[in-house]
């Protein structure tokens, strides 16, 4: 006997079309555990020898955007890190050329940070090296799959940066 999909043979499709909820592959916290993980390992040994290692490549990262150079604290609140903990990171970046930081012509006590040439050609390698690790996990997927998952991870992302900034450090 033959059931119509999501039913089974006894007529009873809720109980299947439930079981099929509750697999593990269909689980967003299990799939966002592995891909981060798996990410993680891929990705490490490409900025490995970066300053501050994944830490240090999202800044020079959100530095490489352009416009106006960011504060410190503006920096850090973009790459969602501890202002102390910047504070060394930017030490080590600058110790290796990659950044400077400068008074902000607006405000004399905070500081710019701005991505130096030695910095963007130490970025741009990085960059290759992880296109080719990130390459290796996406490899399931067609290009159009691939950009559309980092269209739809990005706004994810935005969602979960807005939840954790508290209401009242979102006005400053």
């Amino acid at each position: 006997m033959t059931s119509a999909p999501g039913k089974s043979a006894s007529g009873d499709g809720k109980r299947r079309d439930e079981s099929a909820d509750l697999a593990l592959d269909t689980d967003l916290g299990w799939a966002i555990r592995l891909v981060s993980s798996a990410f993680r390992r891929v990705a490490t040994a490409s900025v490995t020898d970066l300053p501050g290692g994944a830490r240090g490549y999202l800044v020079l990262v959100a530095l490489a955007g352009g416009g106006e150079p960011p504060s410190q604290l503006a920096l850090a609140r973009e790459v969602s890190l501890d202002r102390t903990v910047m504070t060394y990171l930017l030490d080590d970046l600058e110790s290796h050329k990659l950044v400077t930081r400068t008074p902000d012509p607006r405000d004399r006590r905070a500081r710019q940070v701005v991505l130096t040439d030695t910095g963007r050609a130490r970025l741009t390698e990085v960059r290759r090296s992880l296109a080719a690790a990130e390459a290796r996990l996406l490899a399931d997927l067609d290009e159009q799959d691939a950009e559309h998952l980092r269209t739809l991870l990005a706004r994810v992302a935005q969602t979960a940066q807005r939840e954790v900034i508290s209401p009242g450090e979102a006005e400053c």
